[in-house]
């Protein structure tokens, strides 16, 4: 059925590309150009449709929904790497055992989820569209500072869950094309940005995580050497904290692994990380504290 709205040209809304994009069934806002945010155009139509205009109760819903948990990444000479375990808690209780929380949000890039697993997942989508949208509308790829800009603007929307006990703190990286090289980029409730350097990690197990990295890590590895690095450290994440869920060998259960270089992002095949969860496990046979840190030489 046809529009009542009156039909506007194309010249009067400002536009001066090509007059066959017209339709008499669509608003005119419809065809308005001008914006290349997605949302910013959902708030614009269809408010109601934005996770963050939803009234919620009052009152705190921290422990009424599943919550992600651990994620790590972790640069590399061309590259980053980006792991997260498959473990979701609803307060004292295992949510789920296989949930994925880490994302491509586009060819070059990833975005890992910890807090409130539903409205991650749901603001994980909505930026995979804003990079999309954006990409179709400008016909380029948005930077990486545009990206992590981004999605700082998407959580900092979200501080009204947050302040009701549903936070979303996601860990986002990515390969930047200009610099040539892996970045990494942390984030608060509120919306705050911040560049890491090498590696970082979020969620309840972020801290065992971090100090195992910080024993393991080197700045000459390799892509399969990072892997291994992370890997290692949601294992010692799972090794003290309950939230976090190691490799589970008999569901043949494994950290989701994202790699990403000037090629594109790549997630490891089950069977890849499979191999590098067995290799971790064989080893924390003979030395359940994990490996040693290699010194310097002449380090005393």
């Amino acid at each position: 059925m046809a529009s009542e709205h009156p039909t506007k040209s194309l010249a009067a809304l400002g536009f001066r590309g090509d007059p066959a994009m017209t339709d008499p069934r669509l608003p005119a806002a419809f065809l308005q150009p001008g914006t290349s945010s997605f949302s910013d155009f959902l708030a614009a139509q269809a408010p109601d449709l934005l996770p963050s205009r939803r009234a919620v109760p009052q009152g705190h819903a921290g422990d009424l929904a599943p919550h992600g948990t651990t994620i790590v990444a972790a640069t590399f000479p061309g590259g980053v790497v980006m792991a997260g375990d498959r473990r979701a808690t609803m307060g004292n209780i295992i949510a789920q055992r296989d949930i994925e929380k880490v994302f491509p949000a586009d060819e070059f890039s990833a975005v890992g989820i910890a807090g409130t697993a539903g409205l991650a997942v749901e603001m994980v989508r909505l930026f995979q569209t804003e990079l999309e949208h954006y990409e179709k509308i400008e016909g380029s790829t948005l930077s990486m500072d545009g990206k992590s800009n981004r999605l700082a603007a998407l959580i900092r929307s979200n501080l009204g869950m947050a302040m009701q006990g549903l936070a979303v703190v996601p860990l986002f990286a990515g390969y930047d094309l200009n610099h040539g090289q892996g970045r990494i980029f942390s984030y608060d409730v509120t919306g705050g940005r911040y560049e890491e350097t090498a590696f970082h990690s979020v969620g309840s197990g972020s801290l065992f995580a971090r100090g195992s990295l910080k024993k393991l890590y080197r700045d000459d590895f390799s892509a399969d050497q990072t892997v291994q690095a992370v890997v290692e450290a949601l294992y010692d994440a799972a090794d003290d904290d309950s939230a976090t869920g190691g490799p589970d060998i008999t569901r043949r259960i494994f950290p989701v692994v994202q790699v990403m270089t000037a090629d594109g992002g790549r997630r490891l095949a089950d069977d890849e990380v499979a191999t590098i969860a067995d290799r971790v496990i064989a080893g924390r046979m003979t030395r359940p504290d994990g490996p040693t840190a290699p010194l310097e030489q002449g380090a005393r």
